[in-house]
């Protein structure tokens, strides 16, 4: 995710951190570079230059050149202001709306509304909630089979009565259909068009006469850059718009748009889209992703896919055994299957503080993939069932046997050693910070302090 923009901030930062004493002109360069970073990333021009005159406001004050740690200073400076440009809001949908929700898909032909729409069942399906979806899309050919091919995926209840083709009245009955059959939220997927025109706001102001929805979301494919972000806001200009949903964010073309959003079109992103998959949807945390472009991490996300991965009976063995300290490489290898779950391997380091510089050696040619999951599986496989359950067992010549049994080499065997005992230990010390949501404060408390 902004891959691009992370890596040069990153560099920039690490600059500031040579200077044995910062001035002005240090600050200039910094922002130069800054500046071009976000222009490059396709961040409106106009949201750049307020950004860069509140940075250079605050980082040229005397209690930043003078600091002990001025380079740390304007790192929070720029975190900070990053952070304003999203302004003080909370992803998702509208707090406190009225039963049942009903959420208005709108967007533009190709932006991706149908699959974003089944992505949204999902997660509601996830926080306990009950939603029936229907697409008034009658004129793209077979829209309405794909929202039923993709509601029967996620495991959601699609409306669909046979022969009606008027958008309004598919609307209408899919509302009275989820008031009768106790259903808690209507999902409208709306038509699209490939620019905006009367016709398409028209049947969209008809639609939302009919069924009076709590939440309008716009979807927009980050790829597209401000394009989108200019559609969004003639969108929100015409017929209104509560959240915006950028898909393809784990994209690095032009994903800087997503800093745009509220300064251009003035409402808040709600979700993102970082992938193909159904479970590649979460809502917007602008300190999660500011945390990510930064190089900092985003443990929190982190943990809520770990969860999300492992059922209760798995996560209390685990517990159980980081608590004995009887973690095993046969456990390393369960962990392994557990962290392809997650997503991308690129993309879970991105959320682990201090992995950046893993990344860009991926990025390098480092091959820093999901392949080198599938070696590890290999190396702990050529072990003996004592042997994973006793690392302290390989000496020289079993490791030896271990990477011709493998195909790989007796360095390949060491590092995946030492990377388990460093997991070992960091695992024993996520225990001692304590379970539940108070140990993942605490840790985020001393990932933070480092």
């Amino acid at each position: 995710m902004l891959e691009s923009l992370s890596t040069r901030l990153q560099d920039v930062f690490k600059t500031l951190r040579g200077e044995s004493r910062l001035t002005e002109e240090a600050v200039d360069a910094a922002l130069r570079e800054i500046r071009l970073a976000l222009l490059e990333a396709d961040v409106n021009f106009r949201v750049v230059k307020a950004f860069i005159d509140r940075v250079r406001a605050k980082a040229v004050g005397e209690d930043v050149l003078r600091s002990l740690s001025p380079d740390q200073q304007v790192v929070r400076i720029v975190r900070d202001e990053l952070l304003a440009l999203f302004g003080d809001v909370t992803g998702g949908l509208t707090e406190n709306a009225r039963a049942p929700r009903v959420v208005l898909m709108l967007g533009l032909q190709g932006s991706g509304k149908t699959t974003t729409t089944a992505k949204l069942a999902r997660w509601l399906t996830q926080q306990g909630k009950h939603p029936m979806l229907v697409s008034t899309d009658v004129r793209r050919p077979a829209a309405i089979e794909q929202l039923s091919v993709l509601a029967k995926q996620v495991g959601v209840r699609v409306h669909d009565p046979e022969g009606e083709m008027d958008p309004v009245k598919r609307a209408a009955g899919a509302l009275a259909a989820t008031k009768q059959l106790g259903f808690d939220t209507l999902i409208v997927d709306t038509a699209g068009r490939l620019h905006i025109d009367d016709e398409l706001m028209a049947e969209l102001d008809a639609i939302a006469k009919a069924v009076d929805p709590t939440d309008r979301l716009y979807v927009a494919d980050a790829m597209t850059g401000q394009d989108a972000i200019r559609s969004a806001g003639e969108f929100n200009a015409r017929t209104g718009v509560t959240g915006v949903v950028l898909t393809k964010l784990d994209g690095d073309q032009r994903g800087g748009a997503a800093l745009s959003v509220v300064g251009v079109v003035g409402v808040p992103i709600a979700f993102v889209g970082v992938g193909e998959r159904p479970q590649d949807f979460e809502p917007f945390h602008a300190d999660r992703l500011v945390s990510r472009m930064l190089g900092m991490g985003d443990v929190l996300t982190l943990i809520e896919r770990a969860e999300a991965a492992l059922d209760d009976d798995t996560r209390e063995k685990l517990e159980k055994k980081t608590r004995l300290d009887d973690f095993t490489l046969e456990d390393f290898a369960d962990q392994l299957k557990t962290l392809k779950k997650m997503g991308p391997l690129e993309q879970v380091l991105g959320m682990i503080p201090g992995m950046g510089a893993l990344k860009q050696a991926a990025n390098a040619g480092a091959q820093v993939d999901d392949k080198q999951l599938g070696r590890v599986q290999a190396i702990i496989g050529s072990m003996t069932p004592a042997e994973r359950n006793d690392h302290q067992l390989l000496n020289g010549s079993r490791r030896k046997r271990i990477a011709r049994g493998s195909g790989t080499t007796v360095e390949d065997v060491n590092r995946l050693l030492k990377q388990f005992v460093e997991m070992r230990k960091m695992l024993k010390t996520m225990s001692g910070a304590g379970g539940g949501r108070k140990g993942q404060q605490r840790m985020m408390q001393m990932m933070r302090g480092r």
